[in-house]
């Protein structure tokens, strides 16, 4: 197994740190390795504590790498939180040939990036729309279209240097290269979304622990991102804060009775609630836990309204919203999403990978499997080296000439 089919994917989450370690053969990716655990080392997308990320990111490695049977070394690592910001941005040149080429290409999309930045940012993706030759535009792919002008139009995503940062020192503390930082809801997206959906127009909403990560797709292409810092976490705490109960216990309430539609609980189901300082546990009706998470979530859903309104392209999303993330595995999301949003809505699961695929086949793991399929999709094949044999030079003696002469005469 060649080490540069391995490719290992590496999620840093509020709640949980997550690693996925896939093999890219000829058939597709296969799944060979998972590890997640709690993490309390990073907030709503930021690094805040290094030495407790530093270990969360060595237990899921070492994890992952146990079930894999084999070594990480380098990896591909999600971002994600307010800091991250996305525009949309033209860039035009010269075609120097009159036939664009890949050159060509490179060159106007460094000239859509060229924008001056604060010192403490960088651009963490390019992301092509369209590209426009003279004046016909809806081109996906120029190389080898014939004009004299190329014009590009991208989304740019930009991130704070010091966040990136700090999160390939995590890495490089574990011993792990960092291949590539990527932008969650990018990878989530091509662990979740079909073509199909892309093309006719979605959004994607990644309810995670910290962050609401918001990614619009039209035409095929990103058009929109944007972050909203609100998630599980602020669920949990309200729980802990409206039952009386410890954040650990609120946390396993939430993810064993949550629901996010009062309408969807039974009135007489009954839910036990342990108390804080050894007080004796109380049993309340799980209606009152639905009436706590449900205007959370719906807050949640109404600020992914405002932003999808302010965006301009609510009117472009055909193929409606989907929902994926931890958060997003709680009873009634996509019916009270799609109440709020006034969308078609369905929650999404990971797609397009084999081996262990079922064990991944949760919400929680989209961010993880979806930065194993951007890696995969940037690695490059390696060239099979062509066997030279070399040529038998036939002998000159007597014993060739008669072999020789039997073959011109029989």
């Amino acid at each position: 197994m060649a080490e540069s089919e391995i490719i290992a994917g590496l999620d840093l989450g509020t709640t949980k740190v997550c690693a996925i370690v896939a093999e890219q053969t000829d058939e597709g990716i296969d799944i060979i390795g998972v590890g997640s655990v709690p993490a309390k080392g990073l907030k709503k997308g930021v690094v805040v504590n290094i030495e407790a990320t530093v270990q969360a990111i060595k237990a899921a490695v070492e994890q992952a790498e146990t079930m894999a049977g084999v070594e990480i070394n380098t990896v591909y690592v999600g971002i994600a939180g307010s800091h991250v910001r996305g525009l949309n941005k033209d860039g035009f040149i010269g075609i120097q040939s009159r036939e664009v080429t890949a050159h060509d290409v490179e060159r106007v999309l460094d000239q859509a990036k060229a924008i001056k930045l604060e010192s403490d940012r960088q651009v963490l993706h390019v992301l092509p729309q369209q590209y426009i030759v003279d004046d016909q535009d809806g081109i996906k792919e120029p190389v080898g279209m014939t004009g004299v002008r190329l014009e590009a139009r991208v989304h740019m995503v930009t991130a704070a240097s010091t966040s990136v940062m700090n999160i390939q020192r995590c890495a490089q503390r574990c011993d792990l290269h960092v291949e590539e930082v990527v932008l969650q809801p990018l990878a989530s997206a091509d662990a979740v979304l079909s073509e199909d959906e892309k093309e006719i127009g979605c959004v994607l909403i990644d309810i995670g622990g910290g962050t609401s990560d918001i990614i619009i797709y039209w035409d095929g292409a990103v058009v929109h991102t944007s972050s909203i810092p609100i998630g599980g976490v602020n669920l949990t705490n309200d729980i802990a804060t409206g039952l009386r109960t410890p954040i650990a216990e609120a946390e396993r309430i939430k993810i064993k009775y949550g629901c996010a539609s009062s309408s969807m609980a039974d009135p007489e189901e009954t839910i036990e609630v342990p108390s804080v300082g050894g007080r004796q546990p109380r049993v309340l009706p799980r209606r009152v836990l639905c009436d706590i998470v449900e205007p959370r979530v719906e807050e949640i859903f109404a600020a992914c309204r405002h932003v999808i309104a302010e965006s301009g392209w609510s009117e472009q999303l055909a193929a409606g919203a989907v929902i994926t993330g931890g958060t997003t595995l709680l009873d009634g999301m996509p019916e009270l999403a799609e109440s709020v949003l006034g969308l078609p809505v369905r929650r999404g699961m990971p797609t397009g990978v084999g081996g262990l695929a079922d064990v991944v086949r949760s919400p929680s793991y989209a961010t993880a499997v979806g930065l194993v399929k951007y890696g995969a999709s940037r690695i490059v094949r390696r060239p099979v080296p062509e066997v030279v044999v070399p040529e038998v030079t036939v002998p000159t003696s007597f014993g060739g000439r008669l072999s020789a002469w039997f073959r011109e005469v029989f």
